[in-house]
């Protein structure tokens, strides 16, 4: 293992530990937000009535916050057989408070009261379900990358979009954990995006796997076909394609 990779376990050196921090932080400023706005009360010169700031929080702070546990959280364990049931879990979760959300857009000021606070409590809960079962099982998951998901975290706590990386170089990942980390970096692809895999062989093994797994939804393109170095570009479909 190259001397930049080596750290101490269960540190703050830990790469899982910096991302599980990561998580709780943007998870930290989820809950003070909606807990702030839900039991404030309505001031006479105030700019905006309270229902409109929750309507705005949970539009884009809860929102954008599900958008990055969707490709940074649960898109990567999305295809592993112990986190495969507890992800589609979350998906439902996640997908109920934004119904309940647009039912909050709706409503009038006296529902939105209500409504805030019942958003509040899910998300809670929907929170509380990612760090006591979902983060200890990605801790053991080959495919997920904690400086990945750390750099979504902090890229979502800023009000940034993080990058993904273009270039998965895998020559220097244990061959048991090659596969996963390639498959859970395309599960978190948006259609059309793509990146180029580099390895020291042809890696049609995987090829066979992405058939298995993501006929029909994936790209594959010979960029250099050896002889000590092949490139692929690895993409999803886009949606109009």
């Amino acid at each position: 293992m190259p001397a930049s990779e080596i750290f101490i376990q269960a540190t703050e050196t830990d790469p899982d530990v910096i991302a599980r921090d990561a998580v709780r932080q943007a998870h930290e400023r989820l809950r003070s937000g909606l807990a702030e706005l839900t039991t404030s009360q309505p001031l006479p010169d105030a700019a905006e009535p309270p229902s409109v700031a929750v309507v705005d929080v949970c539009l884009q702070e809860v929102r954008r916050y599900l958008a990055t546990a969707e490709r940074s959280l649960y898109a990567p364990a999305s295809g592993e057989e112990e986190t495969r049931l507890l992800v589609d879990a979350l998906r439902v979760g996640a997908a109920a408070i934004d119904a309940k959300i647009d039912v909050l857009a709706a409503a009038d000021a006296v529902d939105a009261a209500g409504l805030a606070v019942t958003i509040a409590a899910m998300v809670d809960l929907h929170l509380q379900l990612e760090e006591t079962v979902l983060l200890p099982a990605l801790a053991g998951l080959l495919g997920v990358e904690p400086s990945l998901l750390a750099a979504d975290l902090r890229a979502y706590l800023a009000g940034e979009q993080a990058e993904l990386p273009t270039v998965i170089d895998v020559r220097r990942i244990a061959r048991g954990g090659r596969h996963p980390r390639v498959l859970a970096h395309y599960a978190r692809l948006a259609p059309g995006e793509a990146f180029v895999l580099v390895n020291n062989h042809d890696p049609k093994p995987l090829r066979r796997e992405f058939e298995a797994i993501h006929s029909g939804a994936f790209t594959w393109e010979y960029l250099q076909a050896g002889p000590e170095e092949w490139r692929v570009r690895i993409g999803r479909v886009a949606d109009n394609a």
